[in-house]
């Protein structure tokens, strides 16, 4: 691979799954905020507006980096990707507009009202919170709009000029590709919430503070990530799978560890693949699943990588096949976690378990890996395509920039971001010291020294 073109991606997927790490916390608790600002209303308790006030707090500092982060993103499609931006910018460029124009003003503006919500009334706060949640995942909808005609082009013309533009864009915007992904990641971001959530609620409560607040996070967050964490294994899941199959069986083929085509293919749950033998070795494989879960016949034929010209493999199966199980493992941990937790705290002793209180909170960082593995497994399992099937990877960078001016940029990135991930736990750590409430103070102390 091309110097350039190899430090043109690693920039690109460094500085996107470090912008991630924000949004998916912001979109996910945007709908958390939604449910304790309803209750604020529905029952005028104070307790819940605290809990929503601490994690109205959490939420601005999550959305400020990701704006921070999320700039340069946009500007490397001129500096690094210019042959791309030209080639397609009659399409991305709708998308991208829309979601600057409408979701990330409407998401901007009303959070701003919730910042100096003790100006405002509890009706007013309800909707701007309403407002926030629309905007969130409205902007996340016109951002994966994207990516799905990326992973998938539908409404496009190719004009005189080499170039594509939009026939439709109500076709762009209801891609088939689209649906399922939007699902999944917008659960998977509820996971990635309720998990944060879930966590400091057992800090609070491993530690003796805020104890009723913590009751209130662990409350949410179990509930929230047992509905979500079921729903990322069916049917988004699978819902997923399913068009990855449909529209990019090699993209399937490669994620599944399946080199040769064959009938009752077999689910490897674990196994190391080998380039030279087109084998896995040391496999754990459960036969027929995989024909099974793809055409729902367990003696059903499906097609491995040997069906496919080889210039047409990803070219790196081995990183997207780890990444792939890495993220489904994960997924079915977080199932199991928040299943059990779900089950003690319907039986009434979730908040006296101290060993599930500590892998709640242990747990916390597990969804953000999951979720880089996740899209890891989406854009790996693309190339060698930067739009499927219409340009290459290799033909989408900027000509004028080479490998020295990439690498040092590369570089500079990662020093900045370390700077900025640092800040962001030192602020982050600073709200949950500070505590949920006026009066978390003085709860912390009366209940100091109580055991759980």
């Amino acid at each position: 691979m091309d110097s350039a073109l190899l430090y043109d991606r690693l920039q690109f997927a460094f500085t996107a799954t470090f912008h991630y790490l924000f949004p998916q916390l912001t979109m996910g608790l945007a709908l958390l905020l939604l449910y304790l600002r309803s209750r604020v209303l529905l029952t005028g308790d104070d307790h819940y507006e605290e809990v929503a006030d601490f994690w109205t707090k959490v939420f601005a500092i999550n959305f400020g980096f990701g704006v921070v982060t999320g700039i340069p993103l946009e500007f490397q499609f001129g500096t690094n990707w210019a042959r791309f931006s030209n080639y397609a910018g009659g399409v991305i460029g709708q998308t991208l507009a829309m979601e600057g124009t409408f979701a990330f003003f409407l998401e901007s503006s009303f959070l701003g009202i919730l910042l100096f919500r003790k100006r405002f009334s509890r009706r007013v706060q309800w909707f701007a919170t309403l407002m926030l949640f629309l905007g969130t995942w409205l902007s996340g909808y016109f951002i994966l709009a994207t990516n799905a005609w990326m992973q998938h082009p539908v409404a496009y013309q190719v004009g005189e000029d080499g170039r594509v533009f939009v026939t439709s864009l109500s076709g762009l915007l209801t891609n088939p590709w689209l649906f399922w992904q939007f699902a999944h990641n917008m659960t998977a971001t509820v996971v990635t919430a309720s998990s944060v959530v879930a966590a400091v609620g057992a800090y609070y409560l491993l530690s003796r503070q805020y104890l009723s607040h913590a009751r209130t996070f662990l409350c949410t967050g179990v509930v929230a990530g047992a509905i979500a964490s079921g729903l990322m294994i069916f049917p988004t899941g699978h819902g997923n799978a399913d068009q990855v199959f449909k529209y990019q069986p090699i993209k399937g083929a490669a994620f599944e560890g399946l080199f040769r085509t064959e009938r009752k293919a077999g689910l490897y749950l674990v196994g190391q693949p080998n380039l030279e033998t087109m084998t896995i070795d040391n496999p754990i494989e459960i036969p027929g699943v995989l024909s099974f879960l793809v055409y729902n016949d367990l003696y059903a034929k499906v097609q491995g990588l040997d069906a496919f010209p080889r210039d047409e493999w990803p070219d790196n199966l081995p990183l997207l096949y780890y990444a792939y199980h890495v993220m489904a493992g994960l997924g079915t941990i977080f199932a199991l976690l928040f299943g059990a937790a779900l089950l003690s705290l319907w039986r009434g002793r979730l908040f006296n378990m101290k060993w599930l209180l500590w892998w709640l909170m242990l747990c916390a960082p597990f969804p953000y890996i999951a979720t880089s593995a996740g899209w890891m497994t989406a854009e790996l399992g693309r190339q060698p395509w930067l739009v499927y099937g219409l340009l290459r990877t290799s033909h989408g960078t900027s000509p004028l920039v080479h490998s020295g001016n990439a690498l040092f940029t590369l570089i500079g990135f990662l020093g900045l971001y370390l700077l900025l991930g640092l800040l962001f736990v030192l602020l982050v750590s600073k709200v949950i010291r500070q505590g949920p409430g006026s009066s978390g103070a003085s709860e912390m102390r009366a209940h100091h020294g109580t055991s759980l």
